[in-house]
């Protein structure tokens, strides 16, 4: 079998892939129309998120027998039809789970600790101890809205503290010993904290918006290490300066790029784009902690996540 490889991952998953006997060949740096063009070559090929996986290019690929996508979601890939076409679909949510749990631990301390002004005020001379007094996650609730791979890794990371840890999911009998899963109207009665490990779906979309935010009894935190465009940056601004969302920690953002490679066309940092309102006040926001959609993008995690795609290759095709 040939596969073709459309992104660089890490080396054990052609080293591995060739010991295996298949045929591997790599392409990083055509264009879409000439991958398309040479796909019906191949039975299956393995991409991260370089461009998406449409109608068209699933009609090229006529030998196509399976995708694999190095990460957690099928999102650019027009799932029902690669399926309807008889093409294994191939994710690595196990690959990156911990990592992603890890992030979310991280993010969310550093804003109740407020370490990420601290460090800053620290650096240009500033010595404010009462300014910066944190709060403690133990005593809290937190509750996971989805409790897949990424929400139950959080919530394991979450066991050794003290606190209430709930989850809401559209599938029943989804919680643990970790997480106790409650009703959307419980779960937004209780929470102190929101953190979100939802795949990109047409429900997903949008989810967080001014609707959902004043649905909750409590002010919260907000932890986003899933997909940006399930938040609306501008309702959420809305609620940060109202105070209804204490603070953000954003792995994530609504404007990235299908690829998550880039935020937006050109230079940010010297502001030669246009930024829109919303992100700017998210830049200048001292209880908001951006990172560059990095929750998964650990060194163990790039290992694992290339064995995972390697390994349901050999379940499913030797």
């Amino acid at each position: 079998m040939k596969i073709l490889h459309l992104d660089s991952n890490h080396e054990l998953l052609i080293n591995q892939l060739n010991n295996l006997g298949f045929s591997n060949h790599e392409d990083y740096t055509s264009s879409k129309e000439a991958i398309e063009a040479k796909i019906h070559e191949y039975d299956g090929f393995i991409i991260r998120s370089r461009f998406s996986i449409d109608k068209q290019f699933l009609d090229a690929a006529k030998n196509l027998k399976f995708i694999g996508r190095v990460g957690a979601g099928l999102e650019n890939i027009d799932c029902d039809y690669a399926e309807s076409k008889g093409i294994t679909l191939i994710a690595a949510p196990e690959g990156n789970r911990n990592a992603v749990g890890e992030h979310s631990l991280g993010m969310l301390l550093s804003l109740f600790n407020k370490l990420n002004r601290a460090d800053t005020q620290v650096r240009s001379g500033k010595w404010l101890r009462e300014d910066n007094r944190g709060i403690e996650l133990d005593g809290r609730t937190v509750g996971l809205t989805g409790y897949g791979n990424m929400g139950k890794a959080f919530a394991k990371k979450l066991r050794g503290f003290d606190c209430e840890v709930l989850c809401y999911d559209i599938k029943e009998n989804v919680g643990d010993a970790n997480a106790k899963q409650v009703s959307l109207s419980e779960f937004q009665e209780k929470v102190d904290v929101v953190s979100l490990h939802t795949p990109q779906t047409p429900l997903t979309l949008k989810m967080v918006n001014s609707q959902f935010i004043n649905q909750f009894k409590k002010s919260f935190w907000l932890i986003n290490t899933a997909r940006g465009k399930s938040v609306v940056t501008a309702d959420l601004v809305k609620a940060l300066k109202s105070g209804k969302i204490l603070g953000a920690g954003l792995d994530v953002l609504e404007y990235e790029k299908a690829s998550f490679e880039n935020l937006f066309k050109g230079d940010v940092t010297s502001r030669a784009v246009e930024m829109p309102e919303a992100f700017q006040y998210l830049i200048d926001s001292e209880n908001v902690l951006l990172t560059p959609h990095v929750g998964g993008w650990t060194v163990e995690s790039k290992e694992k996540l290339a064995q995972t795609i390697v390994d349901k290759i050999k379940t499913n095709f030797c």
